[in-house]
């Protein structure tokens, strides 16, 4: 083993970035962050329903520094690869760890959203960069006008399949979330017995949160709330 690899191996980042829980950790820090934007992200699209002069104006503001734009443009990349490799690790892992399937397979002490957090994140990641194309690109949208998101969001949920794909995804959003933020408080030792039902409760609470904020806006375009 060459100098150079005793002396990565040696770096306590590496060695953090090696172990389970350092993997696990990375996930956890890498989701809030995650976590935050999509809060965040809901709380500006709910500006929607105060028409298109004020979403609008909202969007414009995003655009005012563009550098500022792109430096949280990278940050979000660097952590949704950070997650994912470390998603994938583990899973790798775990898989290795019991290599032989059991026999017949009973989930104790398991939720679904648990259980479904593998796939549902590939599903996630893929409703991203088609949402991407449709309402930032406009390369799916056959009535996209460059500036006027008003109009593009109407345009693209009065579709009644572009908003079935979109509530869909955000069913899925919620369940990665529900378990997402539970993992969070349990990978950095936030949790205990006192308060694993207070904190299973939050993460529900801001996963039933952030599925009505996003599912109000394409129901709100098909209902004629908003128009």
């Amino acid at each position: 083993m060459s100098s150079t690899a005793i002396g990565l191996r040696d770096n306590k980042a590496v060695r953090l970035w090696d172990s389970t829980n350092g993997k696990k950790a990375v996930m956890a820090v890498s989701g809030f962050i995650l976590f935050l934007f999509v809060l965040g992200h809901m709380l500006g699209n709910l500006q929607v329903f105060e028409g298109p002069a004020q979403f609008n104006r909202y969007a414009q503001l995003l655009r005012i520094l563009p550098e500022g734009l792109w430096a949280v443009r990278i940050i979000l990349i660097i952590m949704v690869i950070l997650h994912i490799v470390a998603a994938v690790q583990l899973a790798l892992r775990k898989r290795a760890a019991r290599p032989i399937g059991y026999a017949k397979r009973k989930p104790v002490g398991s939720t679904y959203a648990s259980r479904t957090m593998y796939w549902s994140g590939p599903i996630i990641l893929a409703f991203v960069i088609y949402h991407l194309l449709d309402l930032t690109t406009g390369n799916l949208n056959p009535s996209f006008i460059e500036g006027d998101v008003y109009h593009n969001v109407v345009a693209s949920f009065s579709n009644p399949i572009v908003s079935a794909w979109y509530i869909f995804a955000m069913v899925l959003l919620a369940l990665h979330l529900r378990h997402g933020v539970w993992s969070m408080f349990n990978s950095l030792g936030l949790s205990g017995p006192r308060y694993t039902a207070m904190l299973r409760r939050a993460a529900t609470f801001f996963a039933v949160l952030i599925f009505l904020g996003f599912i109000s806006v394409p129901i709100g375009v098909l209902t004629g709330v908003v128009r």
